[in-house]
């Protein structure tokens, strides 16, 4: 992901500190500790670099996600993104995960969110829809991004869309335009109405757009897409400013948990992940998998 990257100097200077809690988040959290569940992983299971590393050596490209559920209890599912797949192929996937709390995430096609207008592609909504219903009891909340592009000048076009929608699967959205969190009003217009619609909005932390790391929350869950720089000291750093907001979110009533480690060269995303599995184990009391490193 390069979505947020900058210079390797600046991240030497940088203050990526997360954010005060929003007083906003106190109308979504009951402030009473409550059930959770959490769930952690990466954005993407094929990564060859990860083969004598996190997968055994000599690991087949068909075996990864087999050995990628070893490690893991979710994924942000990014391939759904560049094509449509039907029921057989996710079913192929899923049984990888048959016997596991394991959630995919998949993230929706860019045929639908990023090519021209959101009006007038039922036919690709349904077919997506239709893939991605075949993880079945896998299915974990439907990631819906718009682009760096997508200002709020189109908001009535993505209110229009996302009421279309189905009110039985759950959704987060991401909006990347800096005018949707430069703006107050059209930021609480947009959290408002995700709150009415039962949806998720997505909290990207990286470290050039500050601005998308906005803490809000709009329903007592939350999906977050951290993004590291190769293990930079400010990697860790950030890291366990994000345990100390997640244990206050979780004694402050949050439900559920979506996690997920990106990096701009995504090598050493196990690496992270580990790291942050073992503080997140030892803070909140959790049981989470914890990424077995080889070397």
């Amino acid at each position: 992901m390069d979505f947020g990257r900058i210079e390797p100097e600046e991240l030497d200077a940088g203050n990526f500190k997360l954010p005060p809690e929003p007083a906003w988040n106190k109308t979504v959290l009951s402030g009473k500790k409550t059930k959770y569940a959490v769930y952690l992983g990466c954005a993407k299971w094929g990564r060859k670099e990860w083969v004598g590393k996190l997968y055994p050596p000599k690991t087949r490209e068909r075996d990864f996600l087999q050995q990628y559920v070893q490690h893991y209890n979710s994924i942000e599912l990014n391939a759904t993104h560049y094509k449509i797949y039907g029921p057989a192929g996710i079913a192929k996937w899923n049984a990888f995960a048959e016997d596991k709390d394991f959630k995919f995430c998949p993230k929706m096609y860019q045929g639908i969110t990023h090519r021209g207008s959101l009006k007038g592609k039922d036919f690709l909504i349904n077919e997506f829809f239709r893939g991605v219903l075949a993880f079945g009891n896998h299915l974990g909340p439907i990631f819906i991004q718009f682009s760096e592009s997508f200002s709020p000048k189109r908001k009535d076009e993505i209110f229009i869309f996302l009421r279309s929608l189905p009110t039985d699967l759950q959704f987060f959205v991401e909006v990347r335009h800096p005018d949707w969190f430069n703006n107050k009003i059209v930021f609480s217009e947009l959290r408002s109405a995700l709150l009415s619609l039962n949806m998720g909005i997505v909290i990207t932390d990286t470290a050039g757009r500050r601005d998308c790391c906005h803490m809000n929350l709009t329903i007592p869950k939350t999906f977050i897409r951290f993004v590291g720089n190769s293990l930079h000291p400010s990697d860790y750093k950030r890291c366990d400013d994000w345990v100390k907001r997640i244990k206050y979110w979780l004694d402050a009533g949050l439900k559920e948990l979506y996690f997920f480690m990106h990096m701009h060269d995504e090598a050493y995303s196990p690496e992270l992940s580990q790291y942050l599995a073992k503080k997140l184990n030892t803070s909140c009391k959790l049981d989470l998998k914890v990424p077995v490193l080889l070397s």
